[in-house]
């Protein structure tokens, strides 16, 4: 659906009408295009005395050959800083003494990347400092404005070498959708097997429930895209839908309920070959206040965002299905961590995805193979385009942003978790809201 308001304050006389009235005025997202650089435009790489990134920062972006910029002034496209090295709270005037010169630069549509360390486990002193880096990120992204994203990247001792393909997708077009992040990079749970960053996907084959429509047809074209193998799977109701998406991909389709008692078997058998990716992107709303809620209204929702899922995941840990370096992705949702009135159950169906990718992180990392999820915010699709035209809109500007996002912003998130090169990235939980000001 057209962001009509957006097409108005970025017209000749609505920009000035805007400018007067200080209304917010969005600006167009750049997003990625096949075959296109990593980043066009210059990247600024500083750092604080005494880090330890800074030889993979450069060995990475010399990996996609990424144009330096110099201290002069000049438009860069991105800025990335290595915090790692701040251990004490006097050292966080570092981070003053490199943005304050440098973040009228960045272009529209820019990238700023801040790495360090998790803070649990370091000394007093390092931990609060690492950890304020969060308050920095957080309103530097809500300060910036022009489609400029912000993030934060906590890497692990010893994680050095697995920055790759993070650092790749935030750097890019890819997550224009994506900011005021942390990002949580650890111990690699397999090896890293060669990489063609164009189809780096291909070869492995990928699960997507709820891939009929919406963001789960995003989800399957972008797999399809990097090269994966699909198998997707919807309710018989869309089974037309879902066949007009698969025969386009070249795909196989599962078509049932997954509340069905004997979903998890039936899944198990189709794929008994075995899985390299599952994406649970399957999920319905059914709004309501609590105090009006009926039980089955409750129940049958969170039989299909939540439980389901889990069985889905029994079945398959127990019949070892999902193969070395595997993955598992979940949709979850920014209800899930801001709450939203009219949505206790959406919203604890969606926290409870989140409980359950934290829970099984380790579990999966023992089995050398990760679990993250997705939260979306506002995103343009069938469902908010029916919503009443003020809450639309309220959706639309509360993020960082000032516009909704794309299915495609969800779905090139989730690419980035399922990539092979991302087995550093376990138990994390990545919103795709725009920073929305209520809970990110």
């Amino acid at each position: 659906m057209s962001d009509r308001y957006a097409q108005v304050v970025n017209s000749a006389p609505g920009r000035l009408i805007a400018s007067r009235l200080g209304l917010p005025r969005p600006v167009k997202l750049d997003r990625h295009e096949r075959g296109a650089r990593v980043i066009e435009g210059t990247v600024l790489v500083g750092a604080a005395g005494g880090g330890r990134l800074g030889t993979e920062i450069e060995r990475v972006l010399d990996s996609f050959d990424a144009t330096r910029a110099g201290d002069e002034q000049g438009e860069v496209k991105a800025l990335v800083y290595d915090a790692s090295g701040i251990g004490d709270s006097t050292q966080l005037v570092e981070l003053q003494r490199f943005f304050h010169p440098n973040v009228r630069r960045v272009a529209s549509s820019g990238r700023i990347v801040v790495l360090g360390t998790p803070p649990a486990g370091l000394p007093t002193r390092a931990s609060s400092a690492q950890r304020a880096l969060e308050g920095f990120t957080r309103s530097l992204g809500k300060e910036i404005g022009r489609g400029i994203t912000v993030q934060l990247v906590y890497v692990a001792d010893g994680a050095e070498g697995q920055i790759d393909s993070t650092l790749r997708f935030l750097l890019s077009p890819r997550s224009a959708y994506v900011s005021g992040q942390v990002i949580y990079i650890g111990a690699p749970v397999a090896d890293t097997p060669p990489i063609d960053w164009q189809q780096p996907l291909d070869g492995k084959s990928a699960l997507v429930t709820g891939a009929s429509r919406g963001i789960g047809e995003a989800i399957a074209t972008t797999l399809h895209r990097d090269g994966a193998q699909l198998v997707l799977l919807d309710v018989p109701a869309l089974s037309g839908e879902l066949a007009k998406v698969s025969e386009r991909l070249g795909a196989d389709t599962i078509e049932f309920d997954i509340t069905d008692a004997d979903a998890p078997a039936k899944i198990a058998q189709r794929l008994s070959d075995g899985i390299d990716i599952v994406v649970h992107n399957a999920g319905v709303t059914r709004d309501r206040t609590i105090a009006k809620m009926p039980e089955e209204r409750w129940s049958s929702l969170m039989e299909i965002n939540l439980s389901s899922e889990e069985r889905i995941n029994d079945e398959m840990l127990a019949e070892n299905l999902l193969r070395a370096n595997g993955r598992i992705v979940c949709v979850s949702s920014m209800s899930g961590i801001a709450g939203n009135a009219g949505q206790s159950n959406y919203a604890t169906s969606k926290a409870g995805v989140i409980g359950m990718v934290e829970a099984l992180a380790p579990e999966l990392a023992r089995r050398h193979a990760t679990i993250n999820a997705v939260a979306p915010g506002f995103i343009e699709t069938q469902m908010t385009a029916k919503m009443p035209l003020p809450i639309r809109e309220a959706g639309r500007r509360m993020n960082s942003m000032s516009q909704g996002g794309l299915p495609i912003d969800v779905a090139e998130t989730i690419a980035w978790l399922a990539s092979p090169a991302s087995t550093g990235v376990n138990g994390n939980t990545v919103r795709v809201c725009g920073q929305s000001l209520l809970g990110a």
